[in-house]
């Protein structure tokens, strides 16, 4: 391993599963070939909301909102989330966004994981 990498998350591949989602997500942890950070990137077209929500058995996060304006998910409660807000989220919280009407970009940092990933699907998307 290099004691440095720079990596364009912009550049990494699209890797959200239906690309007429109104979902771009970018995970650059392979790509900067990080033995202990993860850090992705996120960007909801306006409106869309996460099609799922997770939680982590050990994994930690944080979520800058780069761009645009929504509302983020925490196990039942809604936040609104504006331009330059940082969301740390404890494992077990259940997590999920959704994008305002001009869209929003986030990016995520994560800590270490276990191997293989350690991410809990939640049943309900979106409290009632």
């Amino acid at each position: 391993m290099t004691p440095f990498t720079i990596v364009n998350l912009l550049e990494l591949e699209n890797t959200a599963a239906d690309a007429s989602s109104g979902l771009e997500v970018r995970f650059g942890r392979g790509a900067l070939e990080s033995a202990h950070l993860g850090i992705s990137h996120f960007r909801y077209h306006p409106g869309v909301r996460s099609s799922r929500a997770h939680s982590h058995r050990e994994q930690e996060e944080a979520y800058l909102v780069v761009s645009g304006s929504g509302r983020v998910r925490l196990d039942d409660e809604v936040r609104e989330l504006r331009q330059w807000d940082v969301v740390r989220v404890a494992p077990p919280v259940v997590r999920a966004f959704e994008a305002g009407p001009d869209g929003l970009e986030i990016v995520a940092v994560a800590s270490d994981r276990p191997e293989g990933g350690d991410g809990v699907p939640a049943e309900d998307v979106w409290p009632d």
